[in-house]
Formats: C-alpha cells, sequence, structure tokens
C-alpha cells in the first residue's frame, strides 16, 4: 500500500468515525431525556401531558398540560415564517437579479452579521423599540405578544431564507432568462414568471431551514412574548413557548420532582419538532439536487 493511499484510507475512517460519533451523542441525547422523563408516566401519568393547563407550581391541583407550550410555540413559529418569507426571497432576488457588484459587497456582509446577531440582544430591542411599537399601533394594554416575538424571529430566520434562495436563484440556467428576455419578456416578468418558479423547490428549503432555525429559539421570545401559558391563535395576546418554559423554570425546579420530569417531556417534544422539520428540509433538498444523494 502506498503512503498516499494510506493517508486517503486514515482520512476516510476519520471522516467516518466523526459522523458517526456525531450520530452517537443526538442519540445519547434522546436517551439522557427519556430517563429523566420516565418517572412522570407512572406519576402523575402520561395522560397529564395532554391537558390544555400548565401550571406546575398550583398548590391546589398541579396540571401540566403542554397544550399551551405548543400552541404558544407553533404560532409564534408560523407568524415568524409568513413574515420573513417575503422579506427573504425579495431580499434574495434582488442581491441576486438586481443589485450591482457593489452593492452586493456591501448586503452579503450585512446578512451575516444580521445572523450573527446574539439573541439576547435581539431580545432588548425587541422589549425597547418593538414592544412600545406593537402596543401602540393596534392599541393593545402590552406589547409583550405572540407578534412581537414573531417579529424578532424573523429578523433571525431572514438571513436563513435569504441565503439559500439566492444560491437557488443563481443555480437557476442562464438560458431560462436569455430565453425569457428573447421572447420579448420584460425584466421584472422574467425574474418573478421564470427565474422565481424555476428555483422554488430551494426557496422552499429554506423556509423550511428557517423555521428550524425559529423553533428552537429561546432567549428572544422568553423576553417579548409575555410567557402566559394559555391556548391561543390570537397574535395579539401573550403566549409561552417550549423552549422559554425549559430556560425560565428549569433553574428552581426540584430534582426529581414531576414538574422536573414535565420539562423533559417539553424538550422530547421540542426535539422531536426540530427532527421533522430538518427531515423535511433534507428531503426537499435531496429531492431537488440541492445536496448529493
Amino acid at each position: 500500500m502506498t503512503k498516499q493511499r494510506l493517508k486517503a484510507r486514515i482520512i476516510k475512517y476519520f471522516l467516518q468515525s466523526c459522523g458517526s460519533l456525531s450520530i452517537i451523542i443526538v442519540l445519547l441525547i434522546f436517551l439522557f431525556l427519556f430517563k429523566e422523563a420516565l418517572p412522570f408516566i407512572s406519576e402523575p401519568g402520561i395522560g397529564g401531558l395532554f391537558h390544555s393547563v400548565w401550571n406546575p407550581v398550583s398548590f391546589q391541583k398541579e396540571e401540566f398540560g403542554l397544550l399551551p407550550l405548543i400552541t404558544g410555540s407553533v404560532l409564534v413559529t408560523l407568524l415568524a415564517t409568513l413574515i420573513a418569507i417575503p422579506f427573504g426571497i425579495i431580499g434574495a432576488v434582488y442581491i441576486s437579479e438586481v443589485a450591482t457588484a457593489k452593492e452586493r459587497e456591501v448586503l452579503k456582509p450585512f446578512i451575516e452579521i444580521l445572523a450573527g446577531i446574539p439573541s439576547v440582544v435581539l431580545g432588548f430591542f425587541g422589549l425597547i423599540v418593538v414592544a412600545p411599537l406593537v402596543k401602540d399601533i393596534f392599541g393593545l394594554n402590552t406589547g409583550l405578544t405572540a407578534l412581537t416575538g414573531a417579529v424578532l424571529l424573523a429578523f433571525m430566520a431572514i438571513p436563513t431564507i435569504m441565503s439559500i434562495s439566492e444560491d437557488a436563484i443563481k443555480s437557476v440556467p442562464i438560458i431560462y432568462k436569455e430565453a425569457s428576455l428573447a421572447l420579448g419578456a420584460s425584466r421584472i416578468e422574467t425574474i418573478w414568471k421564470v427565474i422565481v418558479p424555476a428555483a422554488l423547490s430551494g426557496i422552499v428549503a429554506s423556509v423550511m431551514l428557517g423555521m428550524g432555525r425559529v423553533v428552537g429559539e429561546t432567549m428572544a421570545v422568553m423576553m417579548v412574548t409575555g410567557n402566559a401559558p394559555v391556548v391561543s391563535f390570537n397574535p395579539f395576546t401573550s403566549v409561552r413557548t417550549m423552549t422559554a418554559t425549559i430556560a425560565a423554570e428549569m433553574g428552581e425546579v426540584t430534582f426529581g420532582s414531576s414538574h422536573y420530569a414535565s420539562l423533559f417531556w417539553v424538550g422530547i417534544v421540542l426535539m422531536l419538532m426540530t427532527f421533522v422539520l430538518n427531515l423535511v428540509s433534507y428531503r426537499v433538498l435531496k429531492k431537488y439536487g440541492m445536496i448529493d444523494k
């Protein structure tokens, strides 16, 4: 065996080991969550997770219903996605098809900076700026609502959607654009009726990845959504997400208690939701050739 082949084999086994280790770590995380959540099945019972009330510290009757937390997470995620989609796609179209070279040199780093802003900093921005604006514009009693959290999460999702959508738009063969222009279509018609539909698979994948980024966010939503565990699909009400619940309560909960175990069930549900979103994104990317099969 030559030295070069030996080196290639070592690199191959090293990469395989790294990939296998990642899978093992994820499995161990799931096992740890189930181990800590298992006592909840016997007392107070798994059925308690399906109630519509989350009140784990009541002196009368403790309630561990996950429905308010799930609906809060779903509401904030959907609102953030609906806000982020038009800004992300329009921004990607502008950078890839309209902007000049100098504009791209400015906008691309700005997008990367936006993606790197700490969530707690966005949370401060939401408390001081966004929440008062939401309160004044809609005449609410408080600006700490699901809509406020969705606006901040949209800031986090836009860079992901914009970056991947731009790559998808750039991957459209130039012959599509040239053929459309040759047939008399305007530049705007070519962009929205030819290029964007041709890149739709990549755009859909970017939206799915953006949702995966949003659903796991903690600090921003904990700071600006009001943290009210109620079942509501009204964007102008205060809600509580699963991530905010874990972050707010895990530090003060009694070790080994039913409340402690219920928080691990919240983590299990959250991981399953994130896993499903990432799996769907992977399948979309794989189906349309955005990644190797």
